[in-house]
């Protein structure tokens, strides 16, 4: 599997009822959890005071993340996405790990 970096942004469209917000991002931390448990979801940050996300995303190629991972997550619709392909340092430290 390929490595990708992920930055989300999440805008909730103005006039969206609080409840249809709460219900999309309890299945958004389930769907997150379901991800990280096949492997699709390494790593996910949020920067301290920021609406934004930063994570390590897996899949085969761009497309199938976008397609297969991405595209299944229930807040997808509301999400802007910077992505970036990752590839291996020859100096970092957790290659052997990031090879299991």
């Amino acid at each position: 599997m390929q490595e990708f970096l992920v930055e989300i942004t999440t805008t909730i469209p103005e006039g969206t009822e609080q409840a249809e917000v709460d219900s999309r991002r309890a299945a958004e931390a389930v769907r997150a959890g379901e991800l990280a448990a096949t492997g699709h979801l390494f790593r996910l940050w949020r920067p301290v005071g920021e609406t934004r996300s930063l994570g390590i995303w897996r899949a085969d190629d761009e497309t199938a993340l976008h397609e297969k991972v991405l595209g299944t997550l229930p807040l997808r619709s509301w999400m802007t996405l910077k992505v970036t392909a990752l590839q291996s340092h020859p100096n970092d430290p957790g290659k052997d790990d990031a090879a299991r």
